[in-house]
């Protein structure tokens, strides 16, 4: 929403430290005070952070965490094998009991970090409502008319 003179709304707004909130979601902590927690079960985060009473219902994380987690593990877990197999002769099922283990341990345990990153993000971009402005469109003078 463009103001008179060209400046947006979130000009006036003071910026919020990235990096910060990012390391803050990370630790499943609230990205505005890093007190508060981030979840109130493995995966689904408080409504408001119990410290500072920031609003957490505004994340969009939906299945980039996921992605995020996939894309990491598998990195770990391909390179792992790559440089077993290089010392180590097994066979593949072997491999199989080892590396699918490895696989979901090591999924699990980040995706509450990854996925508090995700919405220490948003909040430090002010994304999906963080920044206290709707996403819904704006509707032309016309849509307030009653049409029949």
């Amino acid at each position: 929403m463009l103001e008179f003179g060209g400046n947006t709304a979130h000009d006036k707004e003071a910026p919020r430290d990235t990096w910060r909130a990012v390391k803050r979601g990370l630790f499943c902590r609230c990205p505005n005070c890093g007190e508060g927690k981030l979840f109130r079960a493995f995966l689904k985060p408080v409504d408001a952070c119990a410290h500072c009473g920031e609003e957490m219902v505004h994340h969009r994380a939906d299945d980039f965490p996921a992605y995020l987690a996939i894309f990491i593990v598998g990195h770990i877990v391909v390179a792992g094998f790559m440089a077993t197999d290089t010392w180590l002769v097994l066979e593949s099922w072997q491999h199989l009991m080892i590396w699918i283990p490895i696989t979901i341990i090591l999924t699990l345990a980040m995706l509450p970090s990854i996925k508090g990153g995700v919405i220490g993000l948003q909040w430090a971009l002010r994304m999906h409502g963080f920044g206290g402005h709707s996403e819904e469109p704006m509707l032309a003078d016309t849509a307030h008319e009653d049409v029949r």
